[in-house]
């Protein structure tokens, strides 16, 4: 699920027990770079940050070239900081 200050953008399905591959992270950033240019039109001259927590799905090769393709920057979320966790669900 990705989301803004406005509400959500995206939301994306698995089947259960699947893992989130590097491949289907980069695809979910294309889709979510859509999704902002169609909901929050002229937000994406702003630059779009993303929490990395290092899974290896964010650090996969496929991942990082897709998260500069987009313009999306990473910033750092420390380990075992659940203060700093961006869902409380």
């Amino acid at each position: 699920m990705f989301w803004d200050a406005k509400g959500i953008l995206l939301i994306d399905y698995m089947e259960h027990g699947a893992t989130i591959t590097g491949k289907h992270y980069a695809n979910l950033l294309h889709l979510l770079r859509d999704a902002i240019k169609k909901e929050r039109r002229g937000k994406l001259s702003c630059k779009v940050l993303l929490p990395d927590d290092n899974a290896p799905a964010q650090r996969a090769k496929v991942s990082l070239a897709a998260i500069q393709e987009c313009g999306f920057a990473q910033i750092d979320h420390p380990p075992y900081s659940p203060d700093l966790a961006p869902h409380t669900w």
